[in-house]
């Protein structure tokens, strides 16, 4: 995902509204799957007749305004401004951004597009976080910088299904191989099948695919896609995302992007590679002003925006010393114990976050380290210098370790509200007390197999 040369449209190929209007007229596609990006970095939204949605594409289309109120059970939660009982959970309109049109190969005669949640006057949902990410690259613009971003993201391979999990409790999970296989090229060989399908089918959606490795624990691997823009590079983030279960479920296995599936295995990251350009070429090159201003905006904000990087209960288990997850607010040169790593040269200079992981919602990652990156420029923060050695040993400032800390943070904290506005933050401290408090209501598998009988 080196920035070296720039993106190269043809690897993929998108969906202009002319070709799709081609394919619907001769029923090569039938089926256009509206969706939106929820809290959770989901997909969700309206398979649409392929007529229909061309002949109502002006309009938009109509969906419960609840859709961003929502759950990871897709239970409506009360305390939110923008929908709840008291307004009656009506609509808002899905805005097609066709410059997000793709077929989905894994699926028959079916295009995807990636739509903007409206209010019925058309104004903006401000805490969508395709918004949010789309606000903050004004922002980058505004100060002269083209943000590019790629992500690289973990995920295992389990033997069981879906069902077959779901139907026993998720007890007994058996990730694909048999041993630690980091880069091991004949346990990725075993699970090839499935991964090229994953690499052929994402490059049919239009995105660009640049290579594939087994990881570091038993089953895990990665795949890795070329550099964009960053509300295309999320948009490729979720759609991967999604794409990658259901292929695992054509094929009767399992796919998860937890943080952590195990606390036995290691955890699944999401690293965010970051770079600014001015002009055609990268702001960052030479570890310029932009770039220090930059990296020191996101070590100074990062612990109060971890709500919008590391969503869950279990997004904290991960930050284990020794395991290759950032646990510590500390930068360094090519150095995989820090929580930012900076690597390249020249036009492939790039910072690497290493603290999110793979149950991110990329939107809203992106969102917030872009805008602690820009609150840096604007501010001209210095930047401290580079750790040397190993972060784990330190006493380099710890991230947080539980999603109770976070929360603290955002509540206390003054950037987020100077940067995304009373609603948006509000709309997430709703969202992350409400997952808290749905952990801190449940008895564990821990708990009774500690306490059942010796308590």
């Amino acid at each position: 995902m080196s920035p070296e040369v720039a993106p190269d449209s043809t690897i993929a190929r998108m969906l202009t509204l002319e070709e799709l209007t081609v394919a619907v007229e001769h029923d090569d596609i039938d089926t256009v799957v509206v969706a939106l990006v929820d809290m959770q970095g989901r997909l969700i939204g309206k398979r649409v007749d392929g007529h229909y949605f061309l002949s109502h594409l002006d309009r938009g289309f109509e969906c419960a305004n609840s859709l961003l109120t929502l759950d990871m059970d897709s239970n409506t939660t009360p305390g939110y401004e923008i929908a709840n009982i008291d307004l009656g959970y009506g609509n808002f309109v899905l805005h097609p951004d066709l410059s997000s049109l793709r077929r989905m190969p894994w699926h028959e005669a079916t295009a995807l597009v990636i739509s903007d949640p409206c209010w019925l006057d058309g104004s903006a949902i401000e805490p969508s976080p395709r918004t949010m990410l789309a606000r903050q690259v004004e922002r980058a613009r505004a100060l002269g910088f083209e943000p590019m971003f790629a992500s690289e993201l973990e995920f295992y391979i389990c033997r069981e299904t879906f069902d077959e999990l779901h139907d026993a409790g998720y007890s007994r999970v058996t990730p694909a191989g048999r041993y630690p296989s980091d880069t091991h090229l004949l346990a990725a060989g075993f699970e090839e099948r499935l991964v090229r399908q994953l690499r052929t089918a994402m490059r049919g959606a239009g995105i660009p695919v640049e290579t594939s490795k087994a990881e570091a624990w038993t089953g895990q691997h990665e795949l890795t896609f070329r550099y964009t823009d960053p509300v295309s590079m999320a948009d490729h983030h979720a759609i991967y995302k999604h794409g990658a279960k259901e292929i695992a479920d054509q094929n009767g296995c399992s796919i998860t992007f937890m943080a952590k599936p195990d606390h036995g295995w290691m955890g699944n990251s999401c690293h965010v590679h970051m770079s600014l350009w001015s002009g055609g070429e990268n702001a960052f090159s030479g570890e310029s002003d932009v770039f220090k201003h930059y990296l020191a905006g996101q070590i100074a904000c990062i612990k109060e925006l971890a709500v919008f990087i590391a969503p869950t209960v279990n997004s904290y288990k991960r930050f284990v010393p020794g395991t290759w997850a950032g646990t510590t607010i500390s930068w360094a040169h090519d150095n995989r114990t820090t929580g930012f790593r900076v690597f390249g040269a020249g036009r492939a200079l790039r910072i690497e976050c290493r603290l999110p992981g793979g149950d991110c919602n990329p939107h809203l990652a992106f969102a917030a380290l872009l805008a602690a990156g820009l609150y840096g420029i604007e501010h001209e923060l210095p930047l401290p210098e580079p750790y040397e050695g190993n972060a784990y040993a330190s006493d380099e400032e710890p991230f947080h370790s539980t999603l109770r800390s976070a929360i603290r943070a955002l509540e206390s904290g003054t950037i987020a509200r100077q940067t995304f506005g009373d609603l948006v933050v509000d709309h997430y401290l709703n969202f992350a007390r409400a997952e808290q408090q749905l952990f801190d209501g449940v008895v564990t598998d821990y708990e009774r197999q500690r306490m059942f009988e010796r308590g």
